[in-house]
């Protein structure tokens, strides 16, 4: 046994000593077949170029000439090949290669950047911009540094809230992100033609793309059940898209104050009452796309914020006993009704208003993906990992946005102001509806005017802002279900409010 095993060893190592013979081997044959290859290789190129001399050989021989002459200076006066036409400026300079590090720290161009300096950066800005034709691209000019910390204070701030305060976290922390990724000077993030938030934000920010991802996304998401269940609280949905046109006043009384915003501007603008950021970037690519950054940026941000803008208006539109009243489950709807709905819905948008078609049209098709059952993995793919991936990005590309030329200007604090008084105005009317509508219900049928405030577009965000007012007063008072209804006519109306901004005045552009 013992000779066995011994004889065992020595065939093993016989074996890794052939083996190192091999590798070596065939090393030396790869290092041989090289050496072949590359001076082969110059052979045939120097005689290529002997050949190409013939041609021209006059003025080949002063070029090399002159190269010869220079190269055979010595030491540090000696000229490397390929840096003939160089300047001084590329002369290696200890002194100045200290300079250049200070000067591309994030404190020298925030806080010690000169005028000159700006305006270079302005025009090479301007430069990228101009050699990749983006057209939608308003000329909004270079800030100072100081200003794109101011931006990226507000972009932690963002942050903050999304993450500490819990404000729709999913929205407010890669908006926040983006908005510091994009200030940081002298990190090119934002700039064309390859800056990372700027191609996300061309890509599919810029247009439709993302826009009917998202609605594809929210349709195989939402439950239309409540709606369907309780038909009368589509009112409460289409009275909440009160504040988007009360807005079109709003907008002229700007202008009164020394603003100009044209017709579609102000449709583009309005659009934001409805709390509908993909609704708001679609309407404003078609009307007004050198706004669309402010209006995006407005949207996205009054949607996360409905838990801090909504309640303080529900309170004071309704009294302790209305946010009292109690209303009963909707009821059971049949898996045919709810197969059948997105495809009516389509059908009456086809027929009634086609510039609506695309939005409802995305949103009836990923509906109709979920309730038919028959194709689950496409369904959870639109819902889960598509959504998950295009609202990212869309974030990003929303935070992108939120630089300080385009943020810190009349026009677009104007914007922002506006789109706060749309939202609040859309919150009352959905509130005010409902009042109206319990001077005609019987007394046992009255609706909590609560769910009013759900009107607006933002899923589910306002249906839960509803719900969690109205335990505020009763712990046991469960709203959310009857506030999905007209959470979900609320998309619908939006949708159809932008379909009639964009049929009444799309074709002015």
């Amino acid at each position: 046994m013992l000779l066995e095993l011994s004889l065992g060893e020595v065939y093993m190592i016989d074996l890794q000593k052939n083996f190192r013979k091999q590798v070596f081997s065939v090393c030396c044959a790869i290092m041989a077949i090289a050496f072949v290859l590359s001076t082969g290789t110059k052979v045939l190129a120097e005689t290529a170029n002997e050949t190409k001399n013939e041609v021209s050989v006059e003025n080949v021989y002063l070029s090399e000439n002159a190269v010869v002459e220079s190269a055979s200076n010595e030491g540090l006066d000696r000229v490397i090949k390929g840096t003939e036409s160089w300047g001084e400026e590329y002369n290696i300079n200890p002194v100045q290669f200290i300079k250049n590090i200070l000067k591309s720290t994030g404190i020298y161009q925030i806080f010690l950047q000169s005028d000159e300096e700006l305006a270079a950066a302005e025009a090479s800005s301007e430069a990228a911009k101009a050699a990749t034709a983006h057209a939608n691209d308003k000329s909004w000019g270079k800030a100072p540094g100081w200003q794109s910390f101011v931006m990226m204070l507000i972009g932690f701030l963002i942050i903050y809230l999304g993450a500490a305060r819990g404000f729709e976290p999913l929205l407010l922390i890669p908006i926040g992100f983006g908005t510091v990724l994009v200030n940081i000077v002298g990190a090119g993030m934002g700039e064309l033609p390859d800056g990372m938030l700027a191609i996300i934000y061309k890509a599919g920010v810029g247009n439709e793309f993302f826009p009917m991802l998202i609605f594809m996304g929210i349709g195989a998401m939402t439950d239309f059940g409540p709606l369907i269940a309780n038909p009368k609280t589509a009112l409460l949905g289409g009275a909440a898209q009160f504040g988007v046109f009360f807005t079109l006043f709003g907008v002229a009384v700007m202008n009164m104050f020394g603003l100009n915003y044209n017709i579609m501007q102000a449709c583009a603008i309005a659009i934001i009452g409805g709390a509908d950021g993909p609704t708001s970037i679609y309407v404003s690519g078609k009307l007004a796309p050198e706004l669309m950054a402010v209006i995006a940026v407005a949207a996205y941000s009054y949607m996360a914020l409905v838990p801090m803008i909504q309640p303080p208006i529900m309170k004071l539109l309704t009294t302790k006993k209305q946010r009292m009243i109690r209303m009963e489950n909707p009821r059971v709807v049949s898996k045919t009704e709810k197969i059948l709905f997105p495809m009516m819905l389509l059908f009456i948008t086809i027929l009634l208003l086609p510039p609506a078609a695309p939005l409802i049209g995305m949103l009836a098709f990923g509906n109709f993906v979920k309730e038919c059952g028959v194709v689950q993995r496409i369904s959870k793919t639109m819902e889960n990992e598509l959504m998950n991936i295009v609202s990212i990005l869309l974030s990003l590309g929303v935070g992108s946005q939120m630089t300080p030329e385009k943020i810190i200007r009349g026009e677009s604090l104007g914007i922002i102001v506006l789109g706060l008084v749309a939202f609040a105005f859309a919150t009352a009317g959905g509130l005010g509806m409902a009042h109206l509508m319990n001077l005609f219900l019987p007394k046992g049928k009255k609706i909590n005017p609560l769910i009013g405030s759900a009107g607006v577009s933002a899923v589910p965000m306002a249906a839960r802002v509803a719900n969690k007012v109205g335990q505020e007063e009763d712990p046991s008072n469960f709203l959310l279900m009857n506030a999905m209804g007209p959470n979900v006519a609320g998309v619908i109306g939006t949708a159809v409010a932008a379909g009639v901004f964009i049929a009444t005045y799309g074709g002015l552009r």
